[in-house]
């Protein structure tokens, strides 16, 4: 089985998880390649990186310069897979909050099942969370009823940021209108995604809070987020994509 996945994980700071997880992604299956996007850590996780690429080509690295979000991360990430002719793209993060072992599961749907884009779902059967604080957990919760009621889109995880595309999707996006870095990057290819009418399955998981390190969430990126709906809705009203 030759090689024809990319597993994306953007880090800043993760140096306490990148070995681990490299090493279970690459677990998964000969078929499976990971590119980290590093936002020049000063915990020197790129370095750590940099090592391991020099002996396994199986994992490649992009530096940036400066800490310039995980929407533009991912963006990059996914140029990267187009022009190396992947046919399967994947997101995760780098803290083990998302199993690599479903990484499997999701390629399977894309690849066997025919999806276009099969998304790692916290709420599709019920309420998936582990370790989260109940206010974190009806934030989530609550923000993705309201993404969805807003955008149309029939999606009951619209901010997870754990999913497998393939590459025709990506090819379809127009990357210059994506605009947020937070988790409404999420929701827009998401959005997007579902408007230009590809197959997508939900695929219910356990997501468990990070095991070490820091949570990138702030009130900066909930607003961008909201905002983004409320921009994606009259998208919707007004058929324009």
């Amino acid at each position: 089985m030759g090689v024809d996945s990319l597993v994306i994980i953007p880090t800043y700071n993760e140096k306490e998880n990148i070995k681990e997880i490299i090493k279970e992604v690459l677990h998964q299956g000969d078929e499976f390649e990971i590119l980290i996007v590093d936002d020049n850590s000063p915990d020197k996780t790129g370095n750590i990186v940099r090592g391991i690429s020099k002996k396994d080509q199986r994992v490649h690295l992009i530096e940036r310069r400066d800490k310039l979000g995980l929407g533009t991360a991912y963006i990059e990430g996914f140029k990267y897979a187009l022009e190396n002719d992947y046919e399967f793209i994947y997101e995760m993060d780098a803290d083990f909050s998302h199993d690599p072992s479903v990484l499997p599961v999701l390629r399977k749907y894309l690849k066997e099942e025919g999806f276009d884009l099969a998304i790692g779902s916290r709420y599709k059967d019920g309420v998936n969370v582990v370790n989260w604080p109940m206010s974190r957990l009806v934030l989530s919760y609550c923000a993705n009823f309201f993404a969805k009621t807003i955008t149309g889109a029939p999606i009951s995880d619209l901010t997870s940021g754990f999913k497998g595309f393939r590459r025709k999707v990506l090819e379809s996006l127009n990357f210059d209108i994506i605009k947020a870095d937070g988790y409404g990057f999420q929701i827009e290819v998401h959005f997007y995604s579902y408007r230009k009418n590809f197959r997508i399955k939900e695929v219910p998981i356990i997501f468990i809070d990070r095991r070490s390190g820091h949570s990138k969430m702030s009130k900066k990126i909930v607003w961008e987020a909201f905002w983004i709906v409320w921009g994606l809705g009259f998208r919707r009203l007004f058929r324009a994509l």
